[in-house]
């Protein structure tokens, strides 16, 4: 099956600048383009009030427009790249993660049209990030242009999720030529420990075993709270990739803490580390 590159597009600025990082994202793959819109609201608004009106409201031409321009400046900047555009009658965030099911990557902005801060499902990133079926790519910040320099960094804390982050990463960093840096963030007392440095060191070896003349920086980083010092790791990276909960999560959480605050709060795009859906 040769998955797409799915990306949500509602006309935001930011989504428009998350349909650029997918088109990038499809070209390094060499894999075709989804642009979708679930063009009901999340809450749904849109839905017909009246019992009796059978049926959901169609797609709208402005959304089509929006999506054939959209794919149309992507050909413009990446000539050869295959470009699908759909409209699905769903929510933004319910839409994208059933299309996570078939998809090779989803790639999501930040932000887009509509949301509310205080919405108790989160916004449409963080919903696909903690129920996608595949990676996910959380574009942040919503306004910046696709990173050109800096290294791909991973979390490493020993769980299994850390173990496929560390995978994804080295795909990441091959594919842009970049240097893979692994963090592993500990407590003094954890930083002396010898066992700390040797959970880096494995890690370190399983990326340079699977991807030959990859760069591996191993770095300890001393501090009390995970999710504040992968942040400010964050400033000078390309990407982060990030397990989808690590260890001491409950096991219903579908996205640890750490992941949450990168999603939230990142200086850099966030890839979500999801196994893939089997294929059928």
């Amino acid at each position: 099956m040769n998955r797409p590159v799915v990306v949500g597009v509602d006309g935001s600025p930011p989504s428009r600048v998350a349909a650029e990082h997918a088109a990038q994202a499809a070209v390094w793959r060499s894999r075709p383009l989804h642009l979708v819109h679930g063009y009901l609201h999340p809450l749904g608004y849109g839905v017909p009030i009246n019992p009796y009106q059978v049926g959901l409201p169609s797609p709208s031409e402005d959304g089509r427009k929006m999506l054939e321009q959209t794919a149309a400046e992507l050909v413009d900047k990446w000539p050869g790249l295959i470009v699908e555009v759909r409209q699905v009658a769903g929510g933004p965030g319910a839409t994208l993660v059933e299309e996570s099911r078939l998809a090779e990557l989803v790639v999501v902005g930040s932000r887009g049209l509509g949301g509310f801060a205080g919405l108790l499902l989160g916004s449409v990133g963080t919903q696909v990030a903690a129920h996608g079926h595949c990676p996910v790519l959380v574009v942040r910040p919503p306004d910046r242009p696709i990173p050109t320099e800096g290294p791909v960094l991973v979390g490493v804390d020993g769980s299994e999720s850390a173990e496929l982050a560390v995978g994804y990463g080295a795909e990441e960093a091959a594919r842009r030529g970049a240097a893979l840096v692994l963090v592993h963030v500990a407590d003094e007392r954890d930083a002396a420990d010898g066992a700390a440095a040797a959970l880096l060191a494995t890690a370190g070896a399983s990326a340079r075993g699977s991807h030959r003349g990859l760069t591996v920086e191993e770095r300890m980083v001393a501090a009390p709270k995970p999710d504040q010092a992968l942040i400010e790791a964050t400033g000078d990276a390309a990407l982060v990739v990030a397990g989808s909960r690590g260890r001491g999560g409950f096991a219903g959480l579908l996205l640890g803490s750490v992941s949450q605050a990168l999603v939230q709060h990142a200086r850099c795009p966030v890839l979500v580390a999801h196994r893939y859906e089997p294929e059928h």
